[in-house]
């Protein structure tokens, strides 16, 4: 399935220009980053003016990249700037559905006329930017697409799987594309030609819109040799839940892919509440509230929370979404997704600066990247497990301590060497048997052995 680390840390560099991640290539690879996730590389609305960071999951045509983000030559060139340091390029995926653009048009051809025009227009650019097919023909023509309707019952599977998510009642919504021999074909060429650049990690935008069927035809062997594909499969919870029963169970058993471990984040941000407890970390996986260690993709925040209403009350405060990351950062298993934008949210910090503007270099994520990467392959165990305190190791290299009480806790680990905490450079000193760590409020501690 896939040549790297199982537990790499993949930076999700959501609507950066491509050319930005170039320039940050040296900076990302020396902050521990394995692989960079970027937004959908294919063609999708641009202006002069710049567009919302939604249209980009509005896709107009697979067979170029042209987007406000770049075009192909751009994307080649990121992929080579982040290669040179050993870090690889995972791309966005949108299989599910096309652009809605009923506002300007009836018929559901993709690309539109008037972007096959401005094709000819401007043949000599877009030669530069094909990855594959022949523009002189529509990708996609209306047999390709499925009836139109909006979906209404969200607990409907064969709605949810082939009505169009829109914005209401009053919105066409997203063209769904049916689950056909040529749509296949058009999308298994598109993640071939990706490949060919170097892509080496797929993120499935919308998995739990695709049927089960559709998503095993595109995702075959050939596909998914040697690369490590994840689906999007937002879910309120594990095993216990209708959403989880619905479309993430049938997902994992019917597929090798991975997936957002949407069970284990909101175990973990219920924990950290005032009402919840940390004993719900000591094995969350063994209750069936976390995704198994080789397929989940675990996260404090995913792009839909922060820019999508309906999910902007799972924004955990800046102290507990510190302490979330040390947790899935010091964890043994999956691999952390960890976020950052160009203020697309316009959620402020408590400086006043853009919340997640600059949390893929925040010295405290680099320095809890920099434990995940020391610790990885060492056994996870339980110290001590309360409502408001977890303390666990990591063989015996490393410990981490999360305190999510309003007082401080004192604990004693028996450990006769020294003790470092990478997040805030203090040294732990041994009687020679014990070390005594006085545990501030809402406070992580990431230890190594001196």
């Amino acid at each position: 399935m896939s040549l790297h680390q199982p537990t790499d840390v993949i930076l999700h560099a959501f609507d950066w220009p491509y050319a930005l991640v170039a320039e940050r290539a040296s900076a990302i690879f020396e902050a521990g980053y394995k692989a960079v996730l970027i937004s959908p590389p294919m063609k999708s609305a641009k202006s002069d003016h710049g567009t919302e960071w939604w249209q980009r999951y509005q896709p107009q045509d697979y067979r170029v990249i042209d987007n406000q983000l770049g075009d192909t030559q751009a994307f080649k060139d990121m992929t080579n700037a982040l290669k040179a340091f050993g870090v690889h390029v995972y791309a966005d995926v949108v299989f599910n559905h096309m652009a809605n653009e009923s506002k300007k048009r009836l018929d559901l051809q993709y690309p539109s006329e008037e972007d096959m025009k401005h094709y000819q227009k401007s043949s000599r650019y877009y030669q530069k930017q094909v990855l594959f097919g022949d523009l002189s023909e529509p990708l996609f023509k209306e047999e390709d697409f499925v009836e139109a309707f909006g979906i209404k019952d969200w607990k409907d599977k064969w709605q949810v799987q082939n009505g169009r998510i829109t914005g209401g009642p009053h919105d066409q919504g997203l063209p769904t594309l049916r689950d056909c021999p040529h749509v296949i074909e058009m999308q298994q060429t598109y993640l071939k030609a990706l490949k060919t650049l170097g892509v080496k990690g797929f993120r499935i935008d919308a998995a739990k819109h695709m049927s089960i069927e559709h998503l095993k035809k595109v995702w075959s062997d050939e596909i998914t040799r040697d690369v490590h594909i994840f689906g999007e499969i937002i879910t309120d919870g594990g095993a216990t839940k209708e959403e989880y029963k619905l479309f993430l169970e049938p997902y994992l058993a019917e597929t090798q892919l991975g997936a957002y471990d949407f069970p284990l984040f909101q175990t973990v941000f219920n924990a950290l509440q005032k009402s919840g407890s940390l004993k719900t970390l000591i094995d969350p996986y063994c209750f069936g509230e976390a995704l198994s260690k080789e397929r989940a993709i675990t996260f404090t925040v995913t792009h839909d929370i922060p820019n999508n209403d309906v999910f902007k009350n799972l924004v955990m405060d800046e102290a507990l979404e510190s302490l979330a990351y040390s947790y899935i950062l010091g964890r043994d298993g999956g691999v952390p997704l960890i976020y950052t934008d160009l203020d697309t949210s316009r959620i402020k910090n408590k400086s006043g600066q853009p919340r997640w503007l600059n949390a893929w270099n925040d010295p405290k994520i680099i320095a809890q990247i920099e434990f995940h990467n020391r610790m990885h392959g060492l056994p996870m165990v339980m110290i001590e497990a309360s409502d408001d305190l977890l303390v666990f190791s990591r063989g015996e290299k490393g410990i981490v301590i999360i305190n999510k009480s309003a007082r401080p806790q004192t604990v004693e680990l028996n450990w006769n060497h020294a003790l470092r905490d990478l997040l805030s450079e203090q040294v732990f000193s041994s009687t020679g048997t014990k070390v005594v760590v006085e545990a501030a409020p809402l406070t992580s501690y990431m230890l190594c052995k001196q």
